[in-house]
C-alpha cells in the first residue's frame, strides 16, 4: 500500500472514498522542500489511478498548513544565479501547483494555520479550500526581497482579482482567514476544531458524485479560466459531448425524470 511506504514528511490516510495527505514538518512548519512537493506530486499520480479514491484532503501537521517554501535548503541555488534557481527552487514548485490545479479528482486544502509563500499558492491551486478560524495567509515573498515563484503572481489575480492580488504581493502583509473568505481565495473559514470534519464532509460528498462527470467540470473549470468566452463555451461544449454517452449521465437523466435517486457507477 502507498500509505505504508510513504515517507515521514507526508502523511497518507485513507477514509472511505477520500484521502487525506498531511504535510509533515510540523518543526518546519510545513516548508516545501523539494523532497516534500515531490513526495506530494508522486502521491497524486498514485490517487489518479486509484479507483477508489474520489477525492483529496490536503492538510499540515502542527501549528502550519505551510509557511512556504523552504528558503534555507533554496538559498544555495539563489547564490548559484538565476538559472539554478528557476530550476532547483522555482520550478519543482510550479509543477506541484500546476499538477494540482489540474487534476481530475477534487482536491480541498484544509487550511490548519499558517499558509505563508508557497502554503498561499497551494491553497490557490487546490479546487477549494476550507480554512480555521485562526489561519493567517500571507503573499511573504516581496518581503525576502523576491517575487512569488509557485504561480502566486498568475493564480492569486485569478481567484481574487487583479487589484486585489496587487495589494497583497506588492505589500507583503498577513490577512486572515476571514479576509481570505471574503476575497474568495477560500471557500468558508470553519471553528479550528471542526476543520478536518468539514473538509471531510465536503470530500465525501463530492466522492458520491459520477466520477467521469466531476472530472470532465474540473477540467472545463481550468482549461475555461485561460480562454476567451468563445473558446471557453467550446470546451463546455466538448466537455458535455464526452459525458453524455456515459452510464452515469443515462442514469442521472433518467432518475430525474422517474423521481429517483441516481445509482452513479463511475462509467
Amino acid at each position: 500500500m502507498a500509505a505504508q511506504d510513504s515517507s515521514p514528511i507526508l502523511l497518507r490516510e485513507h477514509r472511505g472514498a477520500a484521502v487525506i495527505l498531511t504535510l509533515n514538518r510540523p518543526d518546519k512548519l510545513n516548508a516545501l522542500s523539494n523532497e516534500l512537493m515531490a513526495r506530494l506530486t508522486d502521491e497524486l499520480d498514485d490517487i489518479e489511478l486509484d479507483a477508489s479514491v474520489r477525492a483529496v484532503v490536503i492538510t499540515g501537521a502542527g501549528r502550519a498548513f505551510s509557511a512556504g517554501a523552504d528558503i534555507a535548503a533554496f538559498q544555495r541555488h539563489m547564490k548559484a544565479g538565476p538559472a539554478q534557481a528557476v530550476r532547483h527552487f522555482m520550478r519543482p514548485g510550479q509543477q506541484l501547483t500546476r499538477r494540482m490545479e489540474s487534476f481530475p479528482k477534487p482536491i480541498i486544502a484544509a487550511i490548519n494555520g499558517i499558509a505563508f509563500g508557497g502554503g498561499c499558492e497551494l491553497t490557490e491551486s487546490a479546487h477549494m479550500a476550507l480554512a480555521a478560524e485562526t489561519a493567517t495567509f500571507c503573499k511573504a515573498e516581496i518581503n525576502i526581497g523576491i517575487t512569488p515563484t509557485f504561480g502566486g503572481t498568475q493564480r492569486l489575480p485569478r481567484n481574487i482579482g487583479r487589484k486585489m492580488a496587487l495589494e497583497l504581493i506588492l505589500t507583503g502583509r498577513v490577512f486572515t482567514a476571514e479576509e481570505a473568505a471574503s476575497l474568495g481565495l477560500v471557500n468558508r473559514v470553519v471553528p479550528d476544531a471542526d476543520l478536518l470534519k468539514e473538509a471531510m464532509a465536503l470530500a465525501d460528498e463530492l466522492a458520491g458524485k459520477p466520477v467521469l462527470t466531476l472530472a470532465a467540470a474540473l477540467a472545463a473549470v481550468h482549461r475555461g479560466m485561460d480562454a476567451s468566452i468563445d473558446d471557453g463555451l467550446a470546451i463546455e461544449e466538448a466537455a458535455f459531448a464526452r459525458i453524455v454517452p456515459t452510464v452515469d449521465a443515462q442514469e442521472g437523466v433518467a432518475a430525474f425524470v422517474e423521481k429517483r435517486r441516481p445509482a452513479f457507477v463511475g462509467r
